[in-house]
């Protein structure tokens, strides 16, 4: 298991996950950006934020 803290990206954002991939993380990252954040898309850049800051579980 991994899990990503939306607020080691965007300070301030409580949003969490914990799923078995880091794309299972980047799919729940894309629709959270999306609804919360108001971004259309996940650039590159913002991709690999998230990639670098996801943890293992355990």
């Amino acid at each position: 298991m991994k899990s990503f803290a939306c607020g080691d990206v965007v300070p301030g954002c409580e949003a969490r996950w914990v799923c078995s991939t880091d794309d299972e993380i980047l799919f729940q990252v894309s629709a959270h950006a999306a609804a919360v954040h108001g971004l259309s898309e996940v650039s590159p850049e913002l991709e690999q934020a998230v990639l670098a800051t996801i943890v293992p579980v355990g």
